[in-house]
């Protein structure tokens, strides 16, 4: 707990940038029967029977700092798909970075040896070196401030039923633009001082 701590009060560097991580799943169901639309002072009515459309994977990637996050959905979240996601993030959204700390729970997906699966070893050995991955620890998800940027996206926006992957990855598009441009970012105020006040339970006698 506290080695990811002193990572959120390390000393701002645009060339490190500070990313979180986090997955979760969305069923897609549509309705059986149509819904009753939105009307004054009436939320959308829908009838209890539902037809699923599947599952889709939820990966979000979010800057606590810069207020950016970006979100991706896909049909399973292997270590394929994590490798994937993190070579977007080195090469594409943070290409001159010098080397992204990644904040992330410790899945067995989430490690180096998923690169090299996924990439040649040239391809996995240039992301591996640009890469810092700090986990947290078994029950202490809530340190990852990208679980509570995913927990925002639920409430916003993907809280209801889709027909589609398209219709949900549409909505999420929108939202996200709408988030990274008025640059919401998070203000982790919790500290290693805190946490040995006010978690001294979790300290060894």
């Amino acid at each position: 707990m506290e080695k990811i701590l002193d990572v959120y009060q390390e000393k701002y560097d645009s060339t490190s940038p500070l990313v979180c991580m986090d997955e979760a799943s969305k069923l897609l169901v549509s309705d059986v029967e149509p819904a009753l639309p939105m009307s004054p002072g009436q939320p959308r009515r829908e009838d209890h029977h539902y037809q699923r459309k599947g599952v889709r994977a939820i990966f979000m990637f979010f800057n606590p700092v810069s207020g950016w996050r970006r979100v991706t959905t896909r049909a399973s979240r292997t270590r394929i798909e994590w490798a994937e996601e993190v070579k977007q993030l080195l090469d594409e959204d943070y290409p001159n970075a010098k080397r992204v700390t990644l904040v992330c729970d410790n899945l067995n997906t989430h490690n180096i040896a998923s690169l090299y699966f996924t990439f040649d070893a040239d391809t996995a050995c240039r992301l591996a070196r640009r890469l810092r991955i700090e986990f947290t620890p078994k029950n202490g998800s809530w340190l990852n401030m990208a679980e509570s940027e995913l927990s925002i996206l639920t409430r916003q926006c993907i809280n209801r039923r889709f027909d589609s992957a398209e219709e949900m990855d549409k909505e999420i598009k929108k939202w996200q633009n709408y988030r990274n441009k008025k640059g919401y970012g998070a203000n982790w105020q919790f500290t290693t001082t805190d946490a040995r006040t006010k978690l001294r339970r979790l300290y060894p006698e």
